[in-house]
């Protein structure tokens, strides 16, 4: 008899184990497959969605990026996007932004572009993804060792590209006047200038755009500029031009 019950007792404790161990792995499940809802996006704070993007780059430098289900994300995706933060940021291949802050489908809206310049195709992409799809934040993200930058700074002349450098020249004698810097060659040039010429888009940014200045004013978007440093996997954000209502 006492065999029996102790029998009885294991078998309840292992199935009790084991029903736990499903559900969990079924709640992980849902977790890896789940994207940003409406509501998560409109309670969000640009202050928020900022540490949001903070914590997802300090999992990212430690190599504890989140596990994700991304066939899952892009099938409940499908049926609408809420994402949270415009970023604009270089083409560089090795500054990706859903890596660098460890965010899955539909969390950023990404421009793309050589020196993170502007442009009015870019404004209204921005303009777009704030006022129409609500996101709460606008990045704009340099980084180091940007070869846009460094072309810029050596005055290089190349078909249609004379056209970004041009963009990010006025970033550059500014730099080297107050750096004392002159050698193009040297990465704490370079880099100094990605962040300015960062600095300088967020500026322009406000100028540029009266819808984005309205939203800035009114509290419903936050914007900040930082640069990305390829080497460590880090991102600073710059505390000069930032603008995070609570």
């Amino acid at each position: 008899m006492h065999k029996f019950i102790t029998c009885a007792l294991l078998t309840l404790i292992i199935w009790t184990l084991n029903f736990e161990l499903v559900a969990k792995t079924a709640e992980e499940i849902l977790t890896l497959g789940k994207t940003t809802s409406a509501m998560t996006q409109q309670a969000m704070t640009p202050s928020q969605a900022l540490l949001r993007l903070k914590e997802g780059n300090q999992r990212f430098q430690g190599n504890r990026m989140k596990q994700r289900n991304y066939l899952a994300q892009a099938k409940q995706s499908s049926y609408g996007q809420f994402p949270w933060v415009v970023i604009l940021n270089c083409m560089d291949s090795r500054s990706v932004p859903e890596f660098i802050f460890d965010q899955g489908i539909a969390d950023l809206f990404t421009l793309r572009v050589a020196g993170n310049i502007l442009n009015e195709d870019i404004l209204g992409s921005m303009e777009y993804a704030t006022k129409v799809v609500g996101a709460r934040l606008i990045v704009v993200l340099g980084h180091t060792s940007c070869g846009a930058v460094a072309g810029a700074c050596e005055d290089v002349e190349l078909g249609h590209l004379d056209h970004v450098l041009d963009k990010i020249k006025p970033a550059v004698d500014p730099t080297k006047q107050a750096t004392g810097l002159k050698d193009c060659s040297n990465s704490k040039l370079v880099d100094t200038i990605a962040k300015n010429n960062a600095l300088n888009v967020v500026r322009q940014i406000q100028q540029q755009s009266s819808i984005i200045s309205n939203l800035l004013a009114q509290g419903k978007v936050g914007i900040v500029a930082g640069i990305h440093d390829i080497r460590t996997g880090k991102v600073t954000f710059f505390e000069e031009e930032r603008f995070l209502p609570d």
